[in-house]
């Protein structure tokens, strides 16, 4: 089993050091936005995109991060940036070096990329973190309602 996954990661970073031949070189930056949880916005298991961001999701928010799910940077104009680079270190799947600035509102400067639809981002320095400022609490309680199922169901 360890022998087909190392030869299963060896051909993944072959294919990943090819591409990074063929990559369009990416766009120098600097965004602003919502540090959120990708899993529960995208797929809306948790509710609409406006009750997955801020101090009503936050919570859950850490416990995607710590889960290993990717975190992203919500743009004030509604582009979602995937993070894959982090100040200097590419531990942002490690679950932990993300849990810190979660549901924050960022400034963020660094190298933005594209790749069939997708958006990433190298996040090369935090230029100001407001902390958090999206009250969503308020309207959605600090966890909302529909996050927790139905036991008649």
């Amino acid at each position: 089993m360890f022998r087909k996954l190392a030869l299963g990661a060896g051909v993944a970073l072959a294919a990943l050091a090819a591409g990074e031949a063929a990559a369009a070189p990416g766009e120098r930056v600097q965004v602003t936005g919502e540090m959120i949880d990708t899993w529960c916005y995208f797929s809306g298991v948790m509710g609409g995109p406006d009750a997955v961001v801020g101090s009503a999701h936050h919570t859950c928010a850490l416990w995607c991060a710590a889960g290993g799910i990717p975190v992203g940077l919500l743009t004030d104009d509604g582009t979602v940036y995937m993070v894959v680079q982090w100040e200097g270190s590419a531990d942002v799947a490690d679950g932990e070096t993300l849990l810190s600035v979660q549901s924050h509102r960022l400034v963020a400067d660094g190298i933005a990329y594209e790749r069939d639809g997708i958006n990433y981002l190298v996040v090369e320095k935090v230029v100001a973190d407001e902390g958090i400022v999206n009250l969503s609490h308020e309207d959605f309680g600090v966890t909302p309602p529909f996050a927790f199922p139905d036991p008649k169901q």
